[in-house]
Order: structure tokens, then sequence, then C-alpha cells
């Protein structure tokens, strides 16, 4: 439907193995505000709503579209180890990379790999998948942060021919089903969701009237 061509079965398989790795991953940002809504007791729509703005960020669901800008900056495999550590030395962040949780790799970015590699042969994007390599190595050994899965997943769609705007849309897809058992699982044994903060600007001050004020 959304190529309006047949997919072969491991475009089939690389679809559903994306939509499966995305469905659910503990108390991520878009999936803690889907929770914080349902605490209050409002319905499931408000929850999704509230959740889909918050997965919309850049460093949370938006983090693949930007890993396709890396990609298409670089151009080629060729360039990408000058441009990576020009990139670094720059200090620029290269999204893809790191997991507040997976400290020493993804697991997920690991299994997807295999997939892109096994479908960029079948779709001629070699290339890509050699300069992502490069990128890979580079970040990996002067960062130490291995790639999360948003890295595999960009190049993924984009071997299956997909918009970069439908990327986002599809991590939606999988998650409001994480969202959907996370909100079932709040409600079930509901409490308001209600965190407290530490105050940790200037001490007590004294009051002074106004007129002694400088």
């Amino acid at each position: 439907m959304l190529t309006r061509l047949e997919p072969s079965q491991r475009a089939i398989k690389a679809m559903d193995v994306s939509l499966i790795l995305y469905a659910e991953h503990e108390f991520n940002a878009s999936t803690f505000t889907a929770r914080v809504v349902v605490s209050t007791l409002s319905d499931l729509h408000s929850a999704v709503t509230a959740a889909i703005g918050a997965l919309k960020g850049p460093l949370h669901g938006g983090a693949n579209e930007r890993v396709m800008e890396v990609l298409a900056e670089v151009g080629s495999a060729d360039k990408a180890e000058a441009w990576i550590r020009k990139a670094l030395a720059e200090k620029r962040r290269i999204m893809g990379f790191g997991h507040r949780v997976y400290k020493t790799g993804d697991p997920r970015a690991v299994y997807l790999k295999t997939l892109c590699g096994e479908l960029a042969r079948e779709t001629g994007h070699e290339d890509m998948e050699q300069m992502a390599e490069v990128i890979e190595q580079v970040v990996t050994q002067e960062k130490k942060l291995p790639p999360n899965l948003d890295w595999p997943s960009a190049r993924l769609y984009h071997y299956l021919s997909l918009a970069v705007e439908l990327y986002t849309p599809l991590f939606v897809v999988s998650r409001v089903v994480g969202w959907g058992a996370h909100a079932i699982e709040q409600l079930d044994n509901n409490r308001l969701i209600r965190p407290r903060s530490r105050y940790t600007g200037p001490a007590l001050r004294k009051y002074m009237p106004l007129e002694v004020r400088c």
C-alpha cells in the first residue's frame, strides 16, 4: 500500500521485525507520558495523543529521520571516515548512537543490522551500508557509543523505499501497542503519578521591604 509494489519476503520480514522491536521499550519519554495521562483517569485517546507529542521530538521518535539526514550529507562510503572524524572533532551530535539503558550496545540494533545488510544487497544499497559501517566503527571506537535501534532502522526504511516523513509515524503505529499495554497496566493498579522535585536554587533569604531594596 505504501509503495504500490509487491514486496519481497525479505522486505516483509524486515518491516515486521522493525515494528516488533519498536513496539515496547520500558519507561521511555512517550510511554511515561502515556502513563501519566491515564493515571489522572483521562481516556486512552488523550494518552496516545500526548505520547505522540513526546515521540515527535528528534531526541526520541524523530531520531531515525535525523539519521537519514546524516547519511545523505555524507553521500558515499569513501567519504565516510573523513566526514565522521571531522564531525566528531567539531563536537557534532550524531543521532543513532548511545542509549540511556543500553550502555554497552542495543541488542535490537544488532539484530536489525543483519536484516539491513540482507536488504541492502537485495535492493542495491551496498554503498550506504558500507558507509554506515564505517561511521559506526569510528563512533564506537572514539566515543564508546554503540548504535541504537534508530541507526539501522533509518537505513532499513530507506531500503524499503519509504519516505523519511513516514519514519516517525511508523514508530507510532508500532508503539501504540506498547502505550496501550502500559495504560492497561497503570489502570489495573492506578495511583496518580505526581513526582516531586528537589529545589537546588539559592538558600532561604530574608525578606527585604521594597523601600530598602537596591
